[in-house]
Parts: C-alpha cells; structure tokens; sequence
C-alpha cells in the first residue's frame, strides 16, 4: 500500500468513527454522570455506544466469555483461534480501550474495589493498563491493526465527551502515541527491537499478538522457531516481572507449526472458535448468516476454506497427489458397476456422497460423484439420476449401515420413484477400521500405479472438484472432510470381495444385464 492509499484509508476511518458518535451536547452533567456509570457497569452496553460501527451485530456468547476472562485478570494470557470474520481483533481493541479508559475488576476479589467517598457515595476503583505494545508480522500491519485505536481516541465524540481529549501534543504518531492521560501506544513488527520501551516508569503491561504468522514463514521450521524466539524472549521479555500484564493472541492457524499454535503452550486459555461449529451451524448467527456462509465457501478451495475459517490447515497432495483424470467408457463396457453412498448423519455438518465406480481391466473409475450437505431427499434423488444413468444396465446399490444409519437405508428402499420402481439398495455392514489406515492402504496404491482415475467429463462439476479437493486434503491426523474418499474406498472394497467371490466361483459376468443387486 503506497503512502497515499494509505492516507485515504486513514481519512474514510476517521470519517466513519466521526459519522457513528454523534453526540447530546446538551445533556446535563447530572444525567451523563448516570449513563457513564450505567455503561460501565455493563461492558456490551460500553461496547454498543462507544463503538457503534463494531457493535451493529449483537455479541456471540463466546465473545462475552472471552472479554469476562480478560476484565477478571490482571495477569493474563489468553490465545484466540478465531475464524476470519469473527471480530476478534475488533473484539480486543473494545476491551483494550475499556480497560485503558475505566479499568477492570481486581482478580483476588473477582469484583470492583469499592470505597466511600467523603460525602459518602461509592466510588468504584479499578485497575488499569498503562502501556500497550501491539505486535504484527510487520510494522506496516502493526501500524494498520494500531489505527482504529488512534482514531478512536482522537476523533470518536462520544469517548471525548465523556473521558476528555485523548490525543496529546507532540507525542502523536501512527506507529507510537500516548494519551493525554498517560496510556501508551506503540505498534512494532516482528523480529524489531521491543527492547527498553516503557512508558515513564511502566514496562508494556498490555502485550497483543495479532496475525503473526505468515504463509511464506510457515514453510519453513527455522524461520517459525527463530520468530518464536524473538516472541519470547524479546516481546514478552519487555514486560514488568512485578506487574502484571495481559498478554493476547490473535490469530488463524494456518499451519501445523505456527507461531499462534506454540502460543497454546503457554497459555491460561486457548479459544478456538470456527466459522461453524461442530453441528455445522454458525457460532455468530447475528452477523455470518448460513446463506452467508455458504456464498463464501462457494468462492473457495476446500483447503482454503479449511484454513481460513475452520482453522484447519492441509497439507495438500499428502497422500493422494494430482489425481488422475480420463473419460469414463460406456457403461456397457465395465465389468462391474456399483453404487456406493456414505450418508453421513450430521446433515449440516458432514457431507453425504454417493459415487458410481466402474472397473475395468484392473482400472477403477469413479464415474459419477455426489457430494454435498444435503437432506435424505436429496440422497434419493441422487440414487434416482444414478438409476436413470445406468439404464437397464447390472449395478449393485450399497450404503454403509451402522448406527441410526440404517433408518437412512431403510427410507431409500421404501422410496418409490418413476414409474413405480424402488431403489434396490444393500446395507454394508461391514465393521471397518481406522478410516485413514483404510483409505490411505487401499486407495494410495491404485493412485500410484495408474489404476484409479477421476471421470474426465465430470472435472468441471462441483461434486467432482470437491471429490478431487478432498483427496487433496487427505492426510494423516488432518480434521478435513474425507467422506468422498471413504465412499469411493467402500465402493472398491465391496468391488474387489464381488469379483474374488466371482472368480472362485468361475463367474465372470459384466454390466449388460437388468438394473438391480446381484451377489
């Protein structure tokens, strides 16, 4: 960003912090007094008027959570693994100038020191911070994350009007700056000298580590380590052993070894938060709708969604890379056809996939995918343009069965389609082991030597793009989604046992026979 870029960009923040504090400035000082009281006695509330801009979505319990354990800490550590678009270096700077504008509660007592005033009314006293250290992977991203703190205190009305003039003279800059009450900001990046920075006789007592990580570092073992050091022993080595100091990290994890991830080690609490939770529903419904969502990861990579807002880093091409691709034969022309569905039972966490895997002279090749987070409506239709694909054509019908998936199995069999037929669908009731050992020992080989194959004329389909991009993320200890791999794994499992049985049975049959199950 060029220096005027970054100007302009100064001058629309400061305009929208102006734009969003309108004032009362005939508000009697008896009824500002109360509101102020009123505010602080309730952070959200705080939040919401100070911060409008910020505040136009209601809190998510867990940011409620979150600045609760910051406000009750004086000597704090705290790791926040948030999704992109979950507000979390909003959510620090709010708490951040809460504290360095009222205080926060003491933590021997879990609540406010309060004395009595010589004319007998109670006074709240409460600790505050001092000096707040703000650290980046650069300066140019410190001094940008540091900016909605100066223009606030500088130009936000309503903090001016009730706490008074924030910005001082001639100790005003975009990368350092101290208030008229003696608070200090400064914002440095990685690998520079914290060494020495105090604010008069106060070391940082307000460390903050946000978006530290980079891709390109990440990459490489020594440069993460060599940054992890610097972090402790030169960032957090600029604070007071006696004061006590809150410490806050930001961040994605973006890699298995990052430095957000090491950050946990040390930490009083990790917070991890996705996009999503573990049921697939939004953790902050009043901002990220599922439309929302869903029109994002539409936009994505697997893998890229999987980092960024499930921060679940993949190593792509692990196991499986590059899948292979060729034009699938006419149907009439493979041994054996079968259909094969992993229906999942999370419908709006897991995927269900259904694929259509023919083989031929030694070769597999997955036909036709489905894969998507659907209903059991959607799964029978599946089953219905599968049915139609293969005609009057042999083809064996299976869905895993275990658990309350066999209530899913049974709904398929009763289903009537077109023309009064019944989808003639099998159970696998198969006791499978570790799905990675599974996967990766049956599937791998195939890949390596050429006997395993994407349909070409289907590369362009969704189903079939996240079919490849779900093999791409398959790898061992990984939390991506592998249900396309672990249905095309079912599918050439059942495969294989068919054609063993066949050949000791002397039965070498092919396709050309009527729809339906054959042992």
């Amino acid at each position: 960003m060029t220096e005027k870029q970054k100007l302009a960009h100064w001058n629309d923040f400061v305009k929208q912090v102006l734009d969003s504090t309108d004032i009362d400035e005939n508000e009697p000082e008896t009824e500002r007094l109360k509101r102020v009281a009123r505010l602080e006695s309730e952070p959200e509330e705080w939040f919401k008027y100070y911060f409008p801009r910020f505040s136009y979505a209601p809190a998510a319990d867990f940011h409620k959570e979150a600045t609760r354990r910051v406000l009750e800490n004086e000597e704090w550590m705290e790791v926040r693994i948030w999704s992109r678009e979950l507000a979390k270096s909003t959510r620090t700077m709010m708490e951040v100038l809460y504290i360095v504008l009222v205080g926060h509660i003491d933590k021997t007592t879990q609540e406010p020191q309060v004395k009595r005033g010589k004319s007998g009314q109670q006074i709240t006293i409460r600790h505050r911070k001092r000096y707040v250290l703000l650290i980046s992977n650069s300066l140019d991203n410190a001094v940008r994350l540091l900016m909605p703190y100066k223009a606030n205190l500088e130009y936000n009305h309503r903090i001016i009007q009730d706490y008074g003039l924030q910005q001082s003279v001639g100790n005003w800059e975009m990368a350092e700056f101290t208030t008229l009450g003696g608070v200090a900001f400064r914002a440095i990046g990685a690998g520079q000298s914290p060494r020495g920075a105090r604010n008069e006789e106060v070391r940082p007592d307000i460390i903050l580590f946000d978006d530290l990580d980079t891709d390109a570092e990440c990459l490489n073992p020594e440069l993460i380590a060599k940054k992890w050091r610097w972090i402790e022993e030169a960032a957090i080595g600029t604070r007071s052993i006696s004061q006590p100091t809150t410490l806050i990290f930001c961040g994605n994890r973006i890699a298995a070894d990052c430095c957000i991830e090491r950050a946990t080690r040390a930490a009083d609490i990790t917070d991890e938060r996705n996009i999503r939770d573990e049921n697939g529903v939004s953790v902050w419904p009043e901002k990220n709708t599922e439309v929302d969502i869903d029109r994002v990861m539409s936009q994505k990579s697997y893998a890229s969604a999987q980092k960024e807002y499930f921060n679940n880093p993949l190593t792509e091409g692990a196991v499986f890379h590059k899948m292979a691709y060729k034009p699938a034969l006419p149907l009439a022309e493979y041994k054996v056809l079968l259909c094969y569905t992993d229906p999942s039972y999370k419908a709006n966490s897991d995927y269900k996939a259904t694929v259509l895997v023919g083989y031929w002279q030694e070769e597999f090749h997955i036909i036709k995918c489905y894969l998507q987070k659907v209903g059991t409506a959607e799964l029978i239709d599946w089953h219905w343009n599968i049915m139609n694909m293969v005609g009057g054509l042999s083809c064996y019908y299976y869905i895993e069965e275990v658990f309350i998936q066999d209530v899913i199995r049974r709904e398929l069999s009763n289903a009537k389609g077109p023309g009064g037929k019944y989808i003639p669908i099998l159970g696998d009731t198969r006791k499978k082991p570790d799905k990675y050992m599974r996967i990766e020992s049956s599937l791998e080989p195939l890949h390596r030597n050429g006997k395993l194959y994407l349909n070409e004329n289907e590369r362009k389909n969704p189903n079939m793009e996240l079919l490849d991009e779900q093999f791409q993320a398959f790898a061992p200890g990984s939390y991506a989604h592998d249900d396309g791999p672990d249905a095309v794994e079912g599918a050439i499992w059942l495969i294989r046992e068919k054609l063993a049985r066949s050949e000791k049975q002397g039965i070498y049959h092919f396709a050309r026979q009527e729809n339906g199950n054959r042992l």
